[in-house]
């Protein structure tokens, strides 16, 4: 697995998991403005995704990856991890095989109810459709379903013509069928839950059994949100959330 940092001098080191078929170039502007203010982030380029080393496999073992990085380079626990969908879950994952991994998470639009008839489609349908992936005006209306600012374009299409047929099948399959571990309700971790209020249902409800399950964790539901927008789009608050948190000022929305 590679990692992008920014603020590498700085010692209270924050980690970003970026959702599917993106990249850490979709953290980057939160990174940024968290690096100003103090933090060293850390972004994972998770398996699978352009400029990654290595295929997809499962979440549990993203989990444990990320986990050897965090052993060998940063003491073997972190100030605050943050994950997006996949990245979420891959959190969500890390917590369960570590409980005292970070002192604070950040879970947003993660998905822990497994579709069982979405993951049964996911293959045929990627068998039938992969060719249009490389097609300009295809990626430019998948772009636009995801809701993302115009300005990524670039990069989204760059990075997912690089993802390959089979690991765009694995991360799907992972992703729709992932459920929680029981241990994730022993974190020791402070853990905040953000949900866009248009998201689907799935992830709506996975909120809050994430809540359920892991005792103490906040919810916090963001009106007028589309999944993923958040982080991606609204990366001033999101990074105002982060430190929020942190800080205990209060401003965690």
């Amino acid at each position: 697995m590679n990692f992008m940092q920014f603020g590498k001098e700085k010692p209270k080191a924050i980690l970003l998991l970026h959702g599917g078929g993106l990249s850490w170039w979709s953290c980057r502007e939160a990174a940024s403005l968290l690096e100003k203010k103090g933090y060293r982030v850390i972004m994972p380029i998770l398996d699978g995704h352009a400029e990654s080393d290595h295929p997809f496999t499962t979440i549990e073992d993203n989990a444990a990856e990320i986990l050897s990085f965090i052993d060998e380079r940063l003491g073997g626990q972190v100030l605050m991890i943050c994950g997006l969908s996949l990245g979420g879950q891959i959190l969500l994952e890390m917590l369960s095989q570590r409980k005292d991994v970070c002192r604070y998470a950040l879970v947003e639009s993660a998905a822990v109810l497994p579709q069982k008839a979405t993951k049964a489609l996911v293959g045929p349908a990627f068998g039938s459709s992969y060719a249009l992936i490389k097609s300009r005006a295809f990626a430019k209306m998948q772009f636009k379903s995801l809701r993302l600012k115009p300005e990524l374009f670039e990069e989204y299409y760059r990075d997912t013509c690089q993802i390959t047929k089979q690991d765009f099948i694995a991360i799907m399959k992972a992703n729709t069928s992932y459920t929680l571990k029981d241990e994730v309700g022993q974190t020791t971790a402070k853990v905040h839950v953000f949900v866009g209020d248009k998201e689907p249902g799935v992830i709506l409800q996975s909120a809050d059994e994430i809540c359920r399950r892991i005792p103490g964790s906040t919810l916090h539901s963001l009106p007028g949100l589309y999944h993923g927008e958040f982080s991606i789009n609204h990366a001033d608050r999101y990074a105002a959330a982060v430190r929020g948190i942190i800080e205990g000022t209060g401003d965690a929305v």
